[in-house]
């Protein structure tokens, strides 16, 4: 059993050099988080700027007043390492850990369970470290609901020793990118909720409120057991699917691009995942700004549809106004996203008249098979999610179970509540503040998905600051300046 009593002088003071900029330090390291850990894995750091011991403020933030800025690395629902200051091994630029702690935020990387905790795994994917993960003897104890109970843990041992720890424990922001938003969706989501309990129990987690001040999600990829039918209600008319596989190499992770063609079944299939959406949508109660309601006719068309691409129309007159992303992002930007070049978008007078939705589609492609997250197979990262020690994979839709190739069972369904934040929202301690950044050419999930979201959000009266950066793909922490720059108005 671990003492869960912060030490303030274990630490080391270290100084991080990239580019012209340095920040110099106290890292508080290898903090086991939860009494009783499963894995490893488990621990979390917290960076402080050094300034702050000897009185100093940065941008109006001491000691213990700044706010406690949480990154994870999670990717894929695989495990991810607590993050430390340096370089981000997917963009090769300074990481948010570094880049926080210069703007003045205290820093608390949790390091979190995933599917491949136990196992020995060379995957990658975008929000990740780029680590191999070599261990294999542990359980693969990893698997849902692992990944929010730990972050919960680690947000539960920052208020068991609020006096003794750098930064407000009542000013926590979560950030991470893709799984990793999701999980950080999940944090801003099930503040408190009882449901979580025996799980950090089982962990030894303090017994703490492990609800958050605020919530920065990147293209998360969540609200699992809808993504399908999404997918398909977005890009049921494209058969040809591209898309990159990760492979590890020295120099970190490779992307190999790969293109097919849906089969005839799969296309079949297509069309009837299409077709559950809109009760699902219908179901959901969804209003605009406006009050007016959101609906699919059986179709696929309506008014929810036009909500969906007035964000997409957003995006381009931002695009179309700034030149954003061609002129900041130009290395992250999908190649040919040119504002400039969009045949399908209609200008008037320098603004967005008319988006041809289908063209739209066809121009960003789709990137994933029928059915694009349970796999028929049970060979998606998300399928290995809602395993366990004794069960490699499981379905996680009545529809993938129906048309399952293995024989595979579906997860209980308390279990694929666990990991969607959507089934929470106004449940529980849900944070006010969320930001949610999805690429307006992410094509990882269904841009509905994050519109749900945010709607579900704006509809029970939270915060959102909500937007489809244009041209860019599946990614994260691309505008930390702008992101601080919302921390700072609420945490000020």
């Amino acid at each position: 059993m671990y003492d869960l009593t912060f030490d303030p002088e274990r630490y080391e003071v270290k100084t991080c050099e990239l580019g012209n900029r340095s920040i110099t330090y106290r890292a508080f390291e290898h903090i086991v988080y939860c009494a009783n850990p499963a894995s490893k894995v488990q621990t979390l750091n917290i960076y402080v700027p050094e300034e702050y011991y000897s009185g100093k403020t940065i941008n109006g933030y001491s000691l213990k007043t700044a706010p406690i800025f949480t990154p994870n690395t999670v990717g894929g629902y695989m495990e991810g390492p607590a993050m430390e200051v340096g370089i981000d091994q997917f963009n090769h630029k300074p990481n948010s850990a570094f880049e926080a702690l210069l703007h003045g935020y205290v820093v608390m990387c949790a390091g979190i369970r995933g599917r491949n905790t136990g196992m020995q795994s060379k995957e990658f994917f975008v929000g990740g470290t780029g680590k191999e993960n070599k261990e294999n003897q542990e359980k693969r104890s990893g698997r849902a609901p692992a990944l929010i109970v730990d972050m919960k843990a680690a947000i539960r041992y920052m208020r068991h020793n609020a006096k003794t720890v750098p930064g407000d424990v009542e000013k926590i922001i979560t950030n991470g990118t893709s799984a990793g938003g999701a999980l950080s969706a999940l944090a801003g989501a099930t503040g408190n909720a009882k449901e979580y309990e025996p799980y950090l129990k089982a962990i030894g987690a303090a017994e703490e409120k492990d609800d958050i001040f605020a919530a920065s999600c990147y293209c998360p990829i969540h609200n699992l057991e809808h993504a399908d039918a999404a997918y398909e209600w977005l890009f049921k008319k494209e058969p040809i699917f591209h898309m990159m596989k990760f492979e590890m190499s020295p120099e970190g992770p490779k992307m190999i691009p790969v293109v097919g063609e849906l089969s005839e079944e799969q296309k079949k299939l297509s069309a009837e995942l299409k077709a559950e959406f809109p009760a699902y949508v219908n179901a959901l109660g969804l209003k605009d700004e406006n009050g007016e309601e959101l609906t699919l006719e059986e179709n696929g068309e309506g008014t929810f549809k036009d909500y969906v691409m007035s964000f997409v129309a957003a995006s381009a007159q931002k695009e179309k106004e700034t030149h954003d992303s061609k002129v900041r992002l130009s290395d992250l930007a999908v190649p040919g996203s040119d504002i400039e070049k969009q045949g399908y978008i209609t200008f008037e007078e320098n603004q967005v008249k008319k988006i041809d939705a289908d063209a739209y589609v066809k121009k960003i492609t789709r990137m994933k098979p029928t059915p694009a997250f349970d796999a028929l197979s049970l060979e998606s990262p998300e399928n290995e999610e809602f395993g366990d020690d004794e069960v490699m994979a499981r379905h996680f839709t009545e529809f993938a179970e129906k048309h399952s190739k293995v024989n595979g069972t579906k997860a209980d369904d308390q279990m694929i509540k666990l990991l969607n934040p959507t089934k929470f929202i106004g449940e529980c301690d849900t944070t006010k503040n969320w930001r949610i950044r999805h690429g307006a050419f992410d094509r990882d999930t269904s841009i509905a998905i994050p519109v749900i979201l945010t709607t579900m959000l704006k509809n029970k009266g939270y915060d959102v600051d909500f937007a489809l950066p244009w041209g860019l793909p599946h990614s994260g922490d691309y505008d930390l300046e702008e992101l601080f720059a919302w921390i700072d108005k609420l945490a000020k």
